[in-house]
Formats: structure tokens, sequence, C-alpha cells
């Protein structure tokens, strides 16, 4: 394969679906081919264990393994489905999560255990990891403000769900997270902050790109 991954990782509210958009319509100047998917998503299955998993319903309770298992089972779909042939067909995926999230949220912040997670991320994906992963961050407390201010202004205020939803703790387990992975990875994931204005941000996710992957 010799398409480009690059993905995209943050906490809540940190801009990552507007920035992608941008960052598509950066690259198709280029006359690049691009994909633009999310996880979990990209495919049929995908999307409907998004739902299960996102949805925020009393009378479905899901255990942390079992959310685990869930986000791994749609990557996998997602993975045959969409991303692997994409990057046989020399396009350049760029993917709104992916394996750092799942490490993050499931074996950090939930506390199943970062080297598990991984192990079960690598599992899934043999072989498969991103060229460049650009990790936008921004202190929980900003960051879910601005997504109960979105919900307000599409007035879904009470849509919030699963994840948003969970407490303040939770939220800054996952900023820790993010930034200790970044520390041991310094070669791939770059890190953006995300307190910027949106032209500030696309600016340094525009040259990261280039610096990178020479385009």
């Amino acid at each position: 394969m010799s398409g480009i991954f690059i993905t995209f990782e943050g906490g809540e509210g940190a801009g990552k679906s507007t920035l992608i958009k941008k960052i598509k319509e950066y690259l198709a100047l280029k006359q690049l081919l691009v994909v633009h998917t999310r996880e979990p998503g990209g495919s049929a299955l995908s999307e409907t264990v998004r739902n299960w998993i996102l949805t925020k319903n009393e009378d479905l309770l899901i255990g942390s393994m079992a959310e685990l298992l869930l986000f791994l089972a749609a990557r996998s779909q997602h993975l045959e489905e969409l991303i692997i042939p994409a990057l046989s067909q020399d396009k350049i995926v760029l993917c709104d999560r992916f394996n750092d999230s799942t490490v993050v949220y499931q074996g950090m912040a939930r506390g199943l255990g970062k080297e598990k997670v991984e192990h079960l991320c690598n599992l899934i994906c043999q072989g498969i990891e991103p060229n460049l992963t650009l990790y936008l961050d921004v202190d929980p407390s900003i960051g879910l403000q601005r997504t109960k201010s979105l919900a307000k202004e599409n007035a879904k205020e009470g849509d919030l769900d699963r994840i948003e939803q969970e407490g303040f703790s939770f939220h800054q387990k996952v900023r820790d997270g993010f930034l200790q992975l970044a520390k041991e990875k310094p070669d791939r994931i770059h890190v953006i902050n995300a307190n910027q204005t949106l032209q500030e941000v696309y600016e340094s996710a525009c040259h990261a790109i280039d610096e990178k992957l020479a385009l």
C-alpha cells in the first residue's frame, strides 16, 4: 500500500470535524485523491455500532469491556471496507479518530489498561498505522463548553452523547492520555494548540502535513 493515512485526534470540542473538512479542501486543491471518514463509522456496520455506543439510552447498558470490543469490531470492518482499499488505490485517507482514541478513552480513561488495549488495537489493524496524527489539544473545560454551546445552537442541548456526558475528571484523563502518547510517539503525533483561532489551527495543520509528507 502506498496511500497516505492521516488521523485526527482530540478531546470533546477540540474542533476535529471542522478542521478535517478544511484539510480535505486543501488537499483537493493539490489535485490529490482524498477520502474523509470517521470512527466509529465508515461502513454500514460501523455506523450501526456507532449509534449503539454513543446514543444515550438508559435501557441499554454498555460495560467498559463491551464498549472496547464494539469499537474494535467497528474498526475491523472499517479497515476492510474502506481504509485498506483506499490506501491500496494510493488515496489519502483522513480519519476522525483511530487507535489512539481507543487507547486513551478505553485503556487509560476507562482504566482497562493502556498496554492491553494497544495490543488489541494492533491485532485488529494488522500493521496499518497512520503516517501522521494531528492531535488537537484543548483544556477539557473549554472543549466541553464548546460542545455544549454547539448543542444549544443546534437545539440539541439534551443530546450530548454518552462520552460527552462523562464527568470532568474523565475528560482530564483523556487529555493527559493523549499528551502522554504524543511524548511517546513524537515522530507520528503532532500536537496543535486548539485554543488558537480556527485559521491558526488550520495553518498549523497544513504546515505539519506539508512537512511530514512532503506534499
